[in-house]
């Protein structure tokens, strides 16, 4: 019985408690619901029109005699680059050789107590700490199969959590009035019917007007185009005069490396490291985000806020307590 209910509070925090964003909404309005989400007709058609303009802009230069002559100027700096290959292959395995990040004496995930690394963990991949306990990479084809999946979701990671913190810090200090500033918060405000204005700017909504379905409706075409490019491979913007030198982690080119940061090999491996490594540090963040959002009901700031004014009575230890004391 006694881990019954303690199971039970662990996953219902809110249980005698009230979220802050529900907390206002009662306050003002007792009766107040979840409305659903309506969207006209013509309010649908528009996000489907907006959606479409990409792919249509796509077309029509591929179509275009700009296209032939972009392909003809792509062709040549593509035949430049594959000359230019083997010497690039050469500097980055020099770089690599003289890097400590990379070969059999980079550094291990357990230091220097001894343990038996996986052989099949040599040091050639970024971030290659000899971690693999539950073996997922022992077939080179799922290794990099995995790896792949780890740099994407690192990329998403690092791009969300800017997306967690930047507006709830920009509300703090008052830079920006947001309607709602918490990540987590956002959705509710939208199953409210709050119009959301992008970037705090009022009447700049596109669809931040719209309901919730028609939202995810225009994420969902939005989307289509990137990852069918991403699926293709990086091959795919070829037809628009686009080449990208680099593979599908590291494309590189105008597009994905605008600053020529890949220029230098020595500093591009470097770089996938601190990549890599910054990235798995926001996918571990964003786990204290999932867990502060349901055990809280706060914005990652404001938590920050708390335990810095109070930190004796606003941490982690204090609050797990108050959960399980009766």
């Amino acid at each position: 019985m006694v881990m019954a209910a303690m199971t039970h509070n662990l996953f219902n925090p809110f249980k005698g408690r009230r979220i802050p964003a529900l907390n206002s909404t009662l306050k003002h309005n007792p009766t107040a619901r979840i409305h659903p989400c309506k969207a006209s007709w013509q309010e649908v058609a528009g996000v489907f029109i907006f959606s479409a303009i990409p792919f249509t802009a796509v077309k029509a230069i591929a179509n275009s005699p700009l296209a032939a002559r972009l392909q003809e100027r792509m062709l040549r700096t593509k035949s430049l680059a594959t000359k230019e290959a083997p010497e690039r292959e050469a500097a980055t395995q020099r770089a690599r050789k003289e890097s400590v990040w990379y070969g059999k004496d980079r550094p291990r995930w357990l230091g220097m107590i001894p343990y038996d690394y996986p052989k099949y963990l040599d040091g050639e991949a970024p971030g290659d700490y000899g971690f693999d306990i539950a073996g997922l990479g022992k077939e080179p084809m799922d290794f990099n199969k995995n790896f792949n999946y780890e740099v994407l979701h690192a990329r998403w990671a690092m791009l969300a959590a800017l997306g967690v913190g930047i507006p709830e810090l920009l509300d703090r200090f008052g830079v920006v009035d947001f309607i709602e500033p918490v990540w987590w918060r956002v959705g509710y405000a939208k199953l409210k019917g709050n119009t959301l204005d992008y970037l705090g700017i009022p009447g700049l909504h596109i669809a931040g007007a719209q309901g919730v379905l028609v939202i995810a409706i225009c994420q969902f075409l939005l989307m289509v185009g990137p990852e069918y490019a991403r699926y293709c491979g990086i091959e795919a913007l070829e037809p628009l005069g686009i080449y990208l030198p680099g593979d599908e982690n590291y494309p590189g080119g105008i597009l994905f490396d605008p600053l020529g940061l890949a220029e230098d090999p020595v500093a591009f491996e470097e770089l996938k490291v601190k990549e890599i490594k910054n990235g798995r540090l926001a996918m571990v963040a964003w786990l204290g985000f999932y867990a502060q959002a349901a055990l809280t009901g706060k914005g990652p700031i404001e938590n920050l806020y708390d335990h810095i004014s109070d930190p004796v009575h606003n941490n982690v230890t204090t609050f797990v307590s108050s959960l399980l004391s009766p």
